[in-house]
């Protein structure tokens, strides 16, 4: 007689948590790991903020801040870890979020989660599009002779065709080939490794002169007439932003829990294993731009070989011409930069359309039919897909007339994706420790100190990506990200004071019953309990 299969760790407890195995799950810790890499990736965070962020207090702010921020970066994946360990379920944050809070406050908590999260991935593929775009711009101008030279710097139009152009090939892939995307994405890991190596070692031995490393660790120098910000406090603040962008990220692996084998535990390892090799890897990367910067002021120039649009590449310039007398080093490792950029595009496109499959399995967005739909061949949630890509393209057309876009799409995002990360860790941290069922991941009495300081830590991030990032305030240098997130937030909790109070209880099981009719009822915690006895 043939012998069952045991059941998956990770799968077992979808079902005791009210889902069926809808998705494939044939992901194993080194996948999904790779994704999760990929999503957080090593130059997509610092290199587009990397100028800015050096322009405001000078390197040692820069260099320290990402210390700073990675240590408090800590705290929340570990709060995050111990959660996912429990819940390993596709639409995580909000599944979290809904249970941790209780049959009371659960439904608006999850409301509340889902749409942060929503909002922040869909906004964070515009990131990776904008920049990634930015990054082909540079290599297309030095390619054509720096513009200095003559090159070419493409126009705004051809520069929102390049952000529309990731964007579809992002969605394609993710409609057609989730093998061929957990493949990408395991040569994204090695891409980002390898090329990160390559660029941290190579860099500052190509350099003609390196900084000392008293001008890296110690030198503080604001730039008040380029950014008006006059304040130490404050220019330090917005110094920091580069690596609060950059070390977020990480639940992606909490995304493809449903698709991960044992996922109770190998989604805790993928997330704070991300956040360590990020950390290490992201300093020394900020380390290698910085020792090998030539002339700090030469880098803001507009009229350098870069047109004073992108520090990192005209940094790469300056060594590899200083060096070799032409462009081509400098091409090669931004082509390698580009390369991180398609790689985070194509993995927050998948987690942004996972979050959009659960919420639409459990009748959070408008025309979930529609959204939910999991396409039947390929076993991917294609029209959940295509409607983050429509999104993203709309968030891109400013461009045309706008010079802030960037600014306001990295803010949103931030905002939106971190913020999603309070609802579920609050919700941990207040909880009676009795609804709690935990995973193989489990942090006992160390849980509140633990999600007090990294709530603490989201509240302070998401408010100083609402600031003012240039002085004095126009509509050029305006941060339109306030705007744009108390319209959609407004607009999301008026239809929920207004109508979705009254349906939406959050996650709904959709097991099957004995009879074969699908099941629909909120996951509280009281009826989680009667499942799992």
């Amino acid at each position: 007689m043939a012998q069952i299969p045991e059941m998956d760790s990770g799968e077992k407890r979808l079902n005791e948590l009210g889902y069926k195995q809808e998705l494939r799950r044939e992901m194993n810790l080194f996948k999904t790991l790779a994704i999760s890499f990929s999503t957080m990736t090593l130059f997509t965070g610092i290199t587009p903020l990397y100028g800015s962020s050096l322009l405001y207090a000078g390197p040692a702010a820069l260099v320290w801040g990402w210390v700073v921020v990675s240590f408090f970066t800590w705290f929340v994946g570990i709060a995050m870890a111990e959660i996912c360990s429990s819940f390993p379920t596709t639409g995580s944050l909000y599944f979290w979020a809904a249970h941790l809070a209780g049959p009371k406050w659960g439904p608006f908590a999850s409301w509340c989660c889902a749409w942060l999260e929503t909002i922040g991935l869909i906004a964070g593929i515009g990131t990776q599009a904008y920049a990634g775009s930015q990054t082909l711009q540079s290599i297309i101008l030095l390619c054509t002779g720096t513009h200095k030279g003559g090159g070419y710097f493409a126009p705004k139009w051809l520069f929102l065709c390049m952000y529309m152009g990731l964007t579809v090939i992002w969605a394609i892939l993710n409609t057609f080939a989730l093998e061929v995307i957990a493949f990408i994405d395991v040569i994204s890991i090695w891409w980002q490794v390898i090329g990160g190596l390559i660029i941290v070692i190579m860099l500052p031995l190509v350099a003609l002169t390196t900084q000392s490393a008293s001008y890296v660790f110690t030198k503080f120098d604001m730039a008040t007439e380029q950014t008006g910000v006059s304040s130490k406090p404050y220019a330090v603040i917005l110094s920091f932003l580069v690596s609060q962008y950059s070390l977020y990220g990480y639940d992606a692996a909490a995304h493809l829990t449903e698709e991960t084998k044992g996922a109770d535990k190998n989604g805790p390892i993928a997330i704070l294993s991300s956040i360590g090799i990020i950390s290490v890897f992201g300093w020394a990367y900020i380390l290698a731009l910085t020792f090998s910067i030539q002339d700090f002021g030469y880098l803001y120039d507009t009229s350098n070989e870069t047109a004073g649009a992108f520090v990192p590449a005209q940094i790469l310039y300056d060594a590899f011409h200083g060096r070799y007398h032409n462009s081509t080093g400098a091409i090669i490792l931004l082509f390698v930069i580009w390369g991180s950029f398609f790689f985070g595009g194509l993995s927050i496109t998948t987690s942004a359309a996972r979050v959009v499959y659960a919420l639409s399995r459990d009748k959070g967005i408008p025309f979930s039919s529609i959204w939910r739909k999991v396409h039947p061949k390929h076993k991917v949630p294609s029209n959940a897909v295509w409607l983050c890509a429509a999104i993203c393209i709309l968030l891109g057309l400013p461009i045309l007339k706008v010079n802030v876009v960037f600014t306001a799409i990295t803010s949103i995002c931030t905002i939106g994706w971190v913020g999603g990360y309070a609802v579920p860790i609050f919700a941990r941290m207040v909880m009676a420790e009795k609804n709690f069922k935990p995973g193989p991941f489990y942090l006992g009495k160390a849980r509140r100190p633990v999600c007090l300081v990294a709530f603490l830590w989201i509240c302070y991030t998401c408010s100083v990506f609402l600031l003012p990032t240039f002085y004095p305030i126009s509509w050029d240098t305006f941060n339109y990200a306030p705007v744009a997130l108390g319209v959609g937030l407004g607009l999301i909790m008026l239809w929920w004071v207004l109508d979705a109070r009254k349906w939406f209880k959050g996650p709904v099981r959709n097991i099957e019953t004995q009879n074969g009719k699908s099941e629909h009822k909120c996951l509280c915690p009281e009826s989680l309990k009667q499942q799992e006895h």
